[in-house]
């Protein structure tokens, strides 16, 4: 097994020790049973900002654990049990079976949310949750997970077919466009990194999938300059975007993964 945090000039100062403690407390719960512990979301994308970003973890561990070890789990990682000093914590631990090979379901044996600022979930029933979030953050595990104790993501989690990550993405987008429980700022810099992925193969950070979207497509120039100086302050102070342009710029995002989708058929 690796130290934890093996790569610390990745990890900001703000979360690193609430990371390691999280690798500590995780590791107790686990033992022997524990596969993995890897960074994904703005931490593994190297874009995250303190009091608006959240911290996303995928932890992956051997399918003998008992269940009750997963709730031990979810009870010692809850905020404010251990605090996160982010917005919030989102946790998904899978089994290394179903972890390792291709997947277009959601599969986890535990989905935690849980900071001042996210909606508390506890869930262990993977059937609860629509798929499509799951799918993407394993995409991104595997090209760019942050390898926080254990073996590296690359190993550990298998990337989604294509076609099925294909699915998620739009999927994606069409939660976005529906906007409840999203920032418009957050929505909108979803879609360009949805599009960037769909031209490279690439998974970037938001502000850079934004930028480059905005070099490439004048039109959207203005949105997409506000939504990254939104994107920029916390929470709380988040600028209102003009909702008939954010509905478009996604609608457009949507019409460029279904060309990305059909060519990926031809």
């Amino acid at each position: 097994m690796t130290d934890a945090l093996e790569e610390p000039r990745r990890v900001p100062g703000e979360v690193r020790g609430y990371l390691d403690e999280l690798v500590r407390r995780t590791g107790a719960v686990c033992g022997p049973r524990l596969v993995s512990v890897t960074a994904v979301g703005s931490l593994a994308l190297g874009d995250y900002r303190h009091g608006r970003s959240d911290v996303d973890v995928t932890v992956v561990v051997d399918p003998s654990l008992p269940q009750e070890a997963l709730h031990d789990l979810a009870r010692t990682l809850t905020h404010p049990e251990l605090p996160c000093p982010a917005a919030g914590l989102e946790l998904v631990v899978y089994a290394a079976d179903f972890a390792a090979r291709p997947s277009g379901e959601a599969g986890y044996l535990l989905d935690l949310n849980t900071g001042a600022l996210l909606s508390p979930k506890t869930s262990f029933d993977a059937t609860e949750s629509p798929t499509f979030w799951y799918v993407i953050d394993r995409s991104v595990a595997h090209q760019r997970g942050l390898t926080l104790s254990g073996r590296p993501a690359r190993e550990t989690i298998a990337a989604p077919d294509q076609p099925e990550l294909l699915t998620a993405i739009r999927a994606s987008l069409r939660e976005h466009s529906d906007g409840e429980g999203h920032l418009a700022d957050n929505r909108v810099l979803n879609g360009c990194r949805s599009v960037v992925y769909c031209r490279t193969g690439q998974w970037l950070a938001k502000r850079a999938a934004a930028h480059r979207i905005a070099a490439d497509e004048a039109d959207f120039g203005p949105l997409l300059e506000a939504a990254v100086r939104s994107f920029e302050r916390p929470r709380a102070d988040a600028e209102p975007l003009p909702a008939g342009e954010v509905r478009s710029f996604l609608g457009w995002a949507r019409e460029r993964v279904d060309e990305t989708a059909r060519a990926a058929r031809a």
